[in-house]
C-alpha cells in the first residue's frame, strides 16, 4: 500500500520533500502531482524503477520516457542542443513542454529510444517537481501517469480520490496536492529535425506557436503521439 504524502501545491514542507527523496534514493515508485497531470517517477538511475513504470504503463522499448530536470543547465548535461533548439527551449520554460532531443552518454540505455537516440526532456513550472529534483540534485523519470482499461484511471475522470486509489498497490509514494485533478497531458515538441514539429498538442500552444515565430522558425503540427 502506498504512503500518501499530502504537500502544498506552491509550498511543499521541506521535511516532507527530504523523506521522499530519500525514498527515492532506495529505490522508489512515486506517483506525483505536475504542472500538467500526475506522473509517475523514480530515480533516473533506478533501472528496477523504470523497469516498474515500464510495466505499469505497458509500455513498449520504442515508448519514450523523459527526464525532469530543475533547469536549462540541468538538461543541457542530458540532451546535446544546438543553438536555436537552446533559445527556443528558453523561451518556453519552465512550462508544460516536454522536448525531444539527441541524448547524451549521461542519459542510461534504458531511457534512450534504441534507433533515434533521444530522449525526452522536461523542466516543469511546478514547486513539488522542482523541488524533489534539486535535493535528490539528479533527474527523475517521469511519464504521465494513467492506466489501461481501468476504470478512474486516468485524470480525465475527474475523481481524485478514486483515481489516486487506483495507484495505491503499484508504487510506493503518492504525493497528494489535494488540488482538482489536470486532465491535459504536456505538449511534446521533437526538436531533432529541421524544423520543430509538434508530436502531442496539449497547454501552451500559443506560447509555443509565438516562440517559434520570434525565434525566426516555422512549427510542423503533425499527428499527435
Amino acid at each position: 500500500m502506498a504512503e500518501r504524502v499530502k504537500l502544498h501545491p506552491h509550498t511543499p514542507h521541506q521535511k516532507r520533500i527530504f523523506e521522499i527523496v530519500d525514498s527515492l534514493k532506495e529505490g522508489s515508485v512515486i506517483l506525483m502531482p505536475t504542472d500538467s497531470q500526475y506522473a509517475l517517477a523514480c530515480d533516473y538511475q533506478n533501472k528496477k524503477g523504470i523497469e516498474r513504470i515500464r510495466t505499469i504503463r505497458n509500455l513498449g522499448k520504442n515508448d519514450h520516457l523523459t527526464v525532469m530536470c530543475h533547469s536549462l543547465q540541468h538538461a543541457s548535461t542530458f540532451a546535446r542542443m544546438d543553438d536555436p533548439n537552446f533559445k527556443l527551449i528558453k523561451r518556453l520554460i519552465p512550462g508544460t513542454f516536454t522536448f525531444i532531443l539527441p541524448a547524451t552518454r549521461e542519459v542510461p540505455r534504458l531511457l534512450v529510444h534504441p534507433k533515434k537516440k533521444t530522449v525526452g526532456i522536461r523542466i516543469p513550472d511546478y514547486p513539488i517537481c522542482l523541488n524533489l529534483i534539486q535535493t535528490l540534485n539528479r533527474p527523475l523519470l517521469a511519464i504521465t501517469a494513467k492506466l489501461d482499461d481501468s476504470k478512474y484511471a486516468d485524470p480525465s475522470a475527474g475523481d481524485r480520490e478514486m483515481f489516486l486509489s487506483r495507484f495505491d498497490h503499484l508504487v510506493d509514494v503518492t504525493i497528494d496536492n489535494q488540488q482538482p485533478l489536470q486532465d491535459t497531458e504536456s505538449s511534446i515538441v521533437d526538436l531533432t529535425g529541421d524544423v520543430p514539429e509538434l508530436l502531442r498538442e496539449g497547454p501552451g500552444l500559443d506560447q509555443l506557436r509565438e516562440a517559434v515565430a520570434l525565434e525566426g522558425q516555422t512549427l510542423l503540427e503533425g499527428a499527435e503521439v
